[in-house]
């Protein structure tokens, strides 16, 4: 029996396949957070708490949904204040504080377990998915698949994970750990169009869902939710009469994005930049081509991007990027770092940071000098994974280009960061977001099934603050009334 709903995620409920799948979860000792859990993890019952202690934070346990959250404390198992790293001005060369959430203390050492579990959960608890006889699928240029896939093993469903075969060979190799089934479409980070025909061919089989994140509203309501209010949490603990000038992001499929339209909700100042690579500026130019930053997607706007919203564009040399890897990472480079007065304790935590992340870095620093912030002005960003998924691209550059040295580790401390200037930075007025806002209608309404009349209607900020502002507690409400069916009440 379906019943209808007014979600904008969740288009019916069907009662029987909702039962069947919680006595599922009760079989395996499944319970779902809510969205207010995972911003909240003080709210988790004591009863979910007191057994979090002997699981490891990657472990394929059903526990672990609830270390969806910035508030992971991995010494003690449990749960503490958000996860962040402030880049202090002798790596940034700029005054302004950047201060970026770490994703490293996620399940799956990335942030895009939550954005996964936002797709995925509002169908299993309206029962649009059936576990029973669904397969999961993941399209993605890498940590979302990932995420999708952990999802996925914890609540006992089977994952179909689809990214481009010249990504690192970390994530195809956890993918096969995790039992997912991984398919791998031609060419590199930019070939998300060879992705999507792969989605059109296994629709062909009604078994196969598909979680594109890339026009999958749970993925922005995630960072909404949940990532939105982890900044405005370090903005209270961390900063003393700052403003938060602006919000930097890489674009990517427009989840972590949507975190800017939460702060500018709150804070009216904030400037929301996106971010993407110079070799393939869409944004920036309309242009195309391949780069090396993974995992921030190419060659088209997700349809969950609010383009209304974002204030201006910046595109990073991905070449910059594996410089500052390489910097951040090798003995040689953290030994410059502290000559020129780095602390300690900053240099340890800068392997936090993987290519994306570094990108973000990079655009956060562009973004002060093309604004001329000063040491009054807050940058906040994410870094959305860490170097531990990228070291085999370290060991391809120490090939390529020979042992790292002090004077290359100048050279990239000089270059990419000190002296990045605000060339390839493009500040948005209304009809420049139009222009960008109407480049959907060519991937979205064209070849992929959307409607003209669903695009006009994204013009209209009323249509994110309804979504971003309501659905959450619509889902919540869903997860709760679900929750119950498991423990039988």
């Amino acid at each position: 029996m379906k019943t209808p709903t007014q979600s904008r995620i969740v288009k019916s409920i069907n009662q029987d396949v909702v039962n069947r799948t919680a006595a599922r979860c009760r079989k395996r000792g499944v319970r779902i957070p809510t969205f207010r859990q995972m911003a909240h993890p003080e709210e988790i019952p004591s009863t979910i708490t007191e057994r979090l202690g002997g699981i490891g934070l990657w472990d394929v346990n059903p526990l672990n949904l609830f270390r969806i959250t910035w508030k992971n404390d991995v010494s003690t198992g449990l749960f503490g204040g958000v996860n962040y790293l402030e880049i202090p001005s002798a790596i940034s060369g700029v005054s302004a504080r950047i201060i970026g959430l770490t994703g490293k203390y996620f399940p799956t050492g990335a942030h895009k377990v939550g954005a996964a579990f936002g797709c995925l959960v509002p169908r299993l608890v309206s029962g649009e998915f059936d576990p029973e006889h669904h397969k999961a699928v993941w399209p993605s240029t890498g940590n979302y698949c990932r995420g999708g896939a952990f999802d996925c093993a914890l609540l006992g469903c089977t994952a179909v994970a689809i990214l481009p075969e010249q990504m690192s060979q970390e994530r195809f190799d956890w993918l096969k750990t995790i039992g997912a089934e991984v398919i791998a479409t031609p060419g590199c980070e930019s070939n998300v169009k060879e992705i999507y025909d792969k989605c059109w061919e296994l629709r062909e089989e009604p078994q196969n869902v598909i979680f594109n994140q890339f026009d999958e509203f749970g993925n922005p309501l995630f960072h909404y939710a949940v990532t939105g209010p982890a900044f405005q949490e370090v903005y209270e603990a961390a900063c003393d009469g700052e403003r938060i000038a602006a919000y930097v992001s890489a674009t990517g499929s427009a989840g972590t994005i949507a975190a800017g339209d939460y702060l500018k909700h709150r804070h009216p100042g904030v400037r929301i930049v996106a971010t993407e690579a110079l070799q393939c500026p869409t944004l920036l130019m309309n242009g195309f081509g391949g780069h090396r930053i993974e995992g921030i997607g190419d060659k088209h706007v997700p349809w969950v991007h609010n383009v209304r919203n974002t204030d201006a564009v910046a595109a990073i040399d991905d070449e910059d990027c594996m410089r500052v890897l390489r910097l951040f990472n090798e003995e040689e480079g953290k030994g410059v770092l502290a000559d020129c007065g780095v602390p300690t304790s900053t240099i340890e935590h800068l392997p936090l940071l993987g290519i994306s992340s570094i990108c973000n870095l990079i655009a956060a620093i562009k973004t002060a000098r093309y604004f001329e912030l000063t040491e009054k002005d807050v940058i906040f960003t994410v870094f959305t994974d860490s170097a531990d998924l990228y070291q085999s691209r370290l060991r391809e550059l120490s090939v390529e280009r020979g042992q790292y040295a002090p004077p290359q580790a100048f050279r990239d401390l000089e270059g990419p960061l000190h002296h990045q200037r605000a060339d390839f930075f493009k500040e948005l007025g209304y009809y420049d977001r139009k222009a960008i806002h109407n480049l959907k209608y060519y991937t979205w309404v064209e070849q992929q099934g959307k409607t003209s009349e669903e695009l006009n209607a994204q013009w209209d900020p009323g249509y994110w603050t309804e979504l971003f502002e309501e659905e959450p507690a619509h889902v919540d409400r869903l997860i709760e009334t679900f929750n119950r069916k498991v423990d039988g009440l």
